[in-house]
């Protein structure tokens, strides 16, 4: 086999939860480029000797522009047998895994994609939330929270009375884009908001609202944070006493 790079999902932030053919890549690997979040002991997983690139992204800014990340994977590739672009989550869920699996493969350069758990997945197990359930919804909808031009995400056809709705990036929006939902629809203000902050690490902090009150949290939230809407969010373990008061703990 000849060289290959390797785009790699870091998980959510807890290092337990990295696949085992992840962890042997990293082990393997001779040039490693990291976003930001992720955790130091996955990084230490890398042999002492393996070059490591910080590429991350935090909101606006940017180590690297993609353009010139791009060009890094492909110069290692000339050099290693195993390149490792780590990306927290999963490289194909709000990423640019997209953009750089094209880019490699466009100049006929070998790449791999090895998913890893998104942060949709980690935030909702940990506050208890099935983001699916017979009794309440069978669509889950993941928007992206930021956009290219920093507008909502486009909310045609979704409904929070029947969807269960994931929001990546969306800490700046909250207020607005839980009015967007909720339109004008007084039982929709009712429907429940959970808020996971640094899923599955051990910063992690759960809050919760609704709809109508989300607008409240602006200011008490920091990213990164996954938030979750729907008539599912009432059957969090988590925050039982969501079931209470939005009165969507029974249907």
């Amino acid at each position: 086999m000849g060289n290959r790079v390797y785009l790699l999902g870091a998980g959510p932030g807890d290092p337990e939860l990295l696949t085992l053919k992840a962890a042997r890549l990293l082990r393997e690997a001779g040039a490693v480029l990291y976003d930001a979040l992720v955790a130091s002991e996955i990084l230490e997983l890398c042999p002492e000797n393996a070059e490591m690139i910080y590429v991350g992204k935090r909101a606006s800014r940017h180590a690297l522009p993609q353009e010139e990340i791009n060009e890094l994977l492909a110069q290692y590739s000339t050099k290693y047998s195993v390149v490792v672009r780590l990306k927290g989550g999963d490289p194909f869920i709000f990423g640019r895994g997209g953009e750089e699996l094209a880019y490699l493969r466009e100049r006929g350069i070998d790449c791999e994609v090895v998913p890893g758990i998104t942060a949709a997945t980690a935030a909702a197990a940990s506050a208890g939330i099935p983001l699916t359930h017979r009794e309440s919804t069978d669509r889950v909808v993941f928007l992206s929270g930021h956009t290219r031009k920093d507008a909502l995400p486009d909310l045609t056809g979704i409904d929070p009375a029947r969807d269960t709705i994931v929001v990546y990036m969306g800490v700046a929006h909250i207020g607005s884009l839980a009015r967007a939902l909720a339109g004008p629809h007084e039982e929709n203000g009712r429907i429940p908001l959970i808020v996971v902050e640094n899923a599955s690490t051990p910063e992690e902090k759960i809050h919760h609202s609704c709809l109508s009150d989300a607008h409240t949290l602006q200011g008490k939230i920091s990213a990164p944070a996954i938030i979750v809407i729907g008539k599912v969010c009432a059957r969090s373990f988590a925050v039982p006493e969501l079931s209470l008061s939005t009165g969507y703990g029974h249907f």
